[in-house]
């Protein structure tokens, strides 16, 4: 048996009443009250008990947007939050109608391109597929939609989905871009293929399955003239000629303080921002990637990063790069040949112990300190200690080679340390900038951390209804609830975003 209800003003507003500290928005049309900040599910499956506590915590406390999709984590971010909402409401802890649960359809990764191919092996493919990648197709076809619909409802253990939308629609038009199709041809069949959706999304509203629908889409603020420019006027025009009574209410879009596309981009009729237009039509608006800035295709984390206790110069980190590599040399020219191992093993541990001659020549390249983090995290260490492990578990290891052994994982060592702390300390500066460009820009944005900053920026900005912040852990979700929790004043900040983009833009 599905959760029974949905959302509802009543319920919304009551739920406030419980949490009288946390600042709030209300959804024109439907008079819900929601939280200036909702629970980002993007990195949250079923099963991790940490996620599964900070999802109770952010609905316990003041919380009450959450937001998914079908393809995060397979679908066990959907499950995770079936499960908590259960519990939850089982417990009396919670109503269901007091919470907002929004979830996206689009993209068929995983089991959902398994089973696509299944449907195309058996001779009834999901029409309109667009191919996007190894292993990643998408669509927005009414037949998808319709199964996608089902499996949502039955992973969130939910009679209704209070807001559904379309995840991405425009990998059409990048698809299209590539192979390449004149522009016109592609726009058109775009949006038809958007009509379509919203009729069918018209029908799951009438069904009493969802109460509202919209579009998350990375090209809402990008320039007219982007080939794979999503257009809110015309979706807005779609919408109202398939239903002058329509439930497209929603639209979600990246914004934040190196992104500022959305508020500052003028590529709408009368030179309207999409915040702006938005805020004119009364959609509400969720803002994504509020802390993950990509700038010049490199991921920029908007949160505080303390210096390292012990700063690196690159002439250290050079010196340990150097060193890493005469080692690596010296295993090759002086201990493999002694291991007595076959060719497959010998030229595995050639390219795993190879810390130095990886980063040799293009460390300083890496990029950000978060970028950083990610190749050593999931390419450098699990590589380098499968190797080590290796020989230190091999009961017949030349004495000489032990020793080198010992000194190579030194070596590295060292090179990591220095390489982090190197990285580390441009983040620090960059993000110590970051913030005193954003509090120049307005001065009331000026918050604790740079986090928090980034947040208030968004939510204090008229337009926005909520921003969506991954909140893993439970000092996240207290991170957020502390901001929250200090009144702002939401109004035209249009001169602030302004500010900052021409900031950021000086500073390329």
């Amino acid at each position: 048996m599905h959760i029974p209800g949905k959302a509802t003003a009543v319920a919304t507003q009551s739920y406030f009443r419980q949490h009288p500290t946390i600042s709030t928005s209300t959804v024109a049309g439907f008079g819900w009250q929601i939280s200036q900040a909702g629970f980002g599910s993007y990195r949250v499956s079923v099963g991790d008990k940490t996620q599964e506590q900070a999802l109770r915590q952010a609905l316990q406390s003041g919380i009450n947007l959450i937001d998914t999709s079908s393809n995060y984590g397979d679908g066990g971010s959907e499950r995770l939050i079936g499960r908590m909402l259960g519990e939850l409401i089982d417990g009396g802890e919670l109503q269901r109608e007091q919470v907002v649960v929004v979830s996206k359809v689009g993209y068929l990764q995983g089991f959902n391109y398994t089973l696509a191919q299944q449907r195309k092996s058996e001779g009834r493919p999901f029409p309109n597929l667009v191919k996007y990648a190894e292993g990643l197709d998408h669509c927005i076809h009414p037949e998808f939609l319709e199964d996608q619909l089902a499996r949502s409802l039955e992973r969130l253990n939910l009679a209704t989905l209070d807001v559904y939308l379309l995840h991405n629609p425009e990998y059409y038009l990048s698809w299209a871009e590539r192979r390449p199709v004149p522009r016109h041809e592609a726009l058109q069949t775009y949006y038809q293929r958007i009509r379509l959706a919203f009729e069918y999304l018209e029908q799951a509203v009438a069904d009493g399955r969802i109460q509202s629908y919209g579009i998350s889409s990375n090209t809402f603020p990008e320039p007219a003239r982007t080939y794979t420019f999503t257009d809110l006027s015309r979706v807005w025009q779609i919408a109202q000629e398939v239903s002058p009574n329509h439930h497209f209410r929603w639209v979600q879009l990246p914004l934040n303080l190196l992104e500022t596309g959305g508020a500052t981009e003028a590529s709408l009729p009368d030179g309207q921002t999409v915040l702006q237009f938005a805020e004119a039509q009364q959609l509400a608006v969720l803002v994504n990637r509020p802390l993950n800035a990509i700038r010049q295709e490199a991921l920029i984390r908007l949160a505080d990063v303390l210096p390292p206790s012990y700063p690196a110069t690159a002439e250290e980190v050079s010196t340990a790069v150097d060193s890493c590599v005469q080692l690596e040399k010296e295993f090759t020219t002086q201990h493999l040949a002694r291991l007595a191992l076959d060719d497959e093993t010998n030229q595995q541990l050639l390219d795993y112990l190879a810390v130095g001659r990886m980063l040799e020549g293009n460390w300083g390249g890496l990029g950000t300190f978060q970028n950083w983090q990610d190749v050593k995290t999931q390419f450098v260490l699990p590589r380098s200690q499968t190797a080590v492990e290796f020989l230190s578990n091999r009961p017949d290891l030349p004495a000489e080679t032990a020793l080198w052994l010992d000194a190579y994982v030194e070596a590295a060592n060292i090179l990591l340390a220095a390489l982090s702390a190197f990285y580390q300390e441009q983040a620090a500066k960059r993000t110590g900038l970051i913030k005193e460009t954003a509090v120049t820009a307005d001065p009331e944005w000026q918050a604790n951390t740079l986090s928090q900053t980034a947040v208030r920026a968004l939510r204090s900005s008229a337009g926005v209804s909520s921003v969506l912040v991954g909140m893993r852990q439970q000092r996240y979700v207290l991170d957020v609830l502390a901001e929250l929790e200090r009144p702002v004043e939401v109004q035209d900040r249009s001169e602030s975003w302004w500010a900052m983009r021409e900031a950021v833009h000086s500073k390329k």
